[in-house]
Parts: structure tokens; sequence; C-alpha cells
């Protein structure tokens, strides 16, 4: 067995989908000390409901992926009873994240509309 995730990824080696919340990661702007989380200009986005659900999505992809790597550490290390446990995990992972790419082409397609409206 190469690794536990080979249907669910689709690369082999990849574990999970903690490449993508590592690039979400990424694209953030550094946080320094005494330095607020989110830039002022964004404020505003995250305290919209629209803002509010692309935010709570994003933090359920990493909570699920969380939750998908803690499941194979404990079926690596023997601690895990029951292992479909970590099929079902990497399931809700794999959907979490469906689900958030869906959203946001959603989010895009309407914005183009918006955007290409004649007024």
């Amino acid at each position: 067995m190469s690794t536990p995730i080979d249907g669910i990824t689709g690369v082999v080696g990849t574990p999970g989908i903690t490449g993508i919340t590592n690039t979400i990661q990424k694209i953030a702007p550094p946080v320094r000390s005494g330095q607020e989380e989110q830039p002022a200009a964004l404020d505003g986005v995250k305290d919209s409901p629209f803002g509010s659900i692309f935010s709570d999505m994003i933090q359920n992809v990493k909570d699920t992926d969380a939750e998908f790597t803690q499941a194979q550490y404990l079926l690596a290390t023997g601690q895990i009873d029951n292992p479909a446990q970590v099929n079902m995990a990497g399931y809700k992972a794999e959907l979490s994240l469906s689900l958030l790419i869906q959203l946001r082409d959603r989010a895009l397609t309407a914005y183009n509309e918006l955007k290409n409206m004649s007024v």
C-alpha cells in the first residue's frame, strides 16, 4: 500500500488537502506581531454575511483536513480501532473542499454576470 489516500487526492504521496490549505495560507499576507490578522481594507468584507460564509468555509476545510491528518496519524500509530474512520474523515475533507470550490465558482460566475450587465 503506497499511501492510504491515493483514491482521494489522485496524487500519490500528497497527504490529504494540506497542499491546498498551505497554498491558501501562503496567499494571505504575513502577520507581524502587534498587527491585526486581516488588513483594515478587508474588515468590511469579513463582517459582511457573504464574507463570513467564505471565511467559515475556509475554516471548515482547514478543520476537516486537520481531522483527516489526525486520523491518518492515529491509524499509522495503531491507536485507532476502526480504520473506516480514516476513510470517513478523508471523504469529509474532500467534500468540504469540493463545496468551497463550487461556492467560489458560483460567486465568480455571479460577479462576472454583474460586471457584464449593461446599465
